[in-house]
């Protein structure tokens, strides 16, 4: 048993626009079966993709904050020239330069129409094959410790575990990395930006909450009611939700 990360999760004061954003971003196609608007790649809405990590955008009533978000997208790129013009093109969606205290680096950092934060990378041999998101990247204070409580949850595996860094990809090695970064930031503000996590078919959606508990996450309270999904944190306050199986 473990499980698997689906979707990145991104609340909203618009939905539709920011996931009509994200889509154009990565040449990849928005759905709205609902409420909320799902982005992933092209050829029909195909959950849980077997490859990619898609974006669930879902609407909320509060602004994002000027706090910087513990988890944001990097993009890969495959040459200067690509990464010049996808920075142009994203600017040209809506995209805005941000200053996380980055000074002098070879990526670019940008952030959505709602000021979600995201990095243009420069090319990296690395991410060749990763697709348009090289990887999901979450700040902590403890990648050891986190390691230990995100290496029992998921069934990703853990390629390289530092001080600095703590770095998964699925375990077919494909589609976009995970990696925990060490940051001096602590959380100050709820998550907008967040992991969505999802059982193996066959798998048993109350065991693996349990066993979530068992390794030190906790129940989380956002006035989401009765829903198929259950809201967690890690051991360091990240937020993620375990969504039900498919059948």
């Amino acid at each position: 048993m473990a499980l698997r990360p689906v979707m990145v999760n991104v609340k909203a004061l618009d939905p539709s626009a920011v996931g009509r954003f994200w889509a154009m971003a990565l040449g990849w196609s928005a759905y709205s079966p609902g409420v909320t608007t799902y982005v992933g790649p092209p050829g029909g809405l195909v959950w849980p993709d077997p490859v990619a990590v898609g974006i669930d955008v879902v609407p909320v009533p509060e602004a994002r904050t000027a706090t910087k978000n513990r988890v944001h997208l990097d993009l890969a790129t495959t040459s200067a020239a690509h990464q010049a013009e996808l920075v142009a093109r994203l600017k040209a969606l809506g995209a805005t330069p941000a200053d996380v205290g980055q000074s002098d680096v070879p990526w670019t950092v940008l952030a959505d129409p709602e000021g979600n934060e995201f990095c243009v990378l420069e090319p990296r041999e690395i991410y060749r094959d990763t697709g348009p998101v090289a990887a999901v990247v979450v700040d902590c204070a403890d990648p050891r410790a986190m390691a230990r409580f995100w290496g029992e949850a998921m069934d990703w595996t853990l390629l390289e575990v530092t001080d600095d860094r703590a770095v998964w990809r699925s375990a077919e090695g494909v589609g976009p990395y995970l990696e925990f970064l060490r940051t001096p930031d602590v959380k100050a503000v709820p998550d907008r930006v967040h992991l969505d996590l999802l059982p193996r078919p066959g798998d048993d959606k109350a065991a693996e909450v349990a066993r979530l508990r068992a390794l030190g996450a906790t129940d989380l309270d956002l006035g989401q009611g009765d829903v198929p999904w259950t809201c967690l944190t890690d051991p360091e306050g990240h937020e993620f939700c375990v969504l039900a199986p498919p059948h």
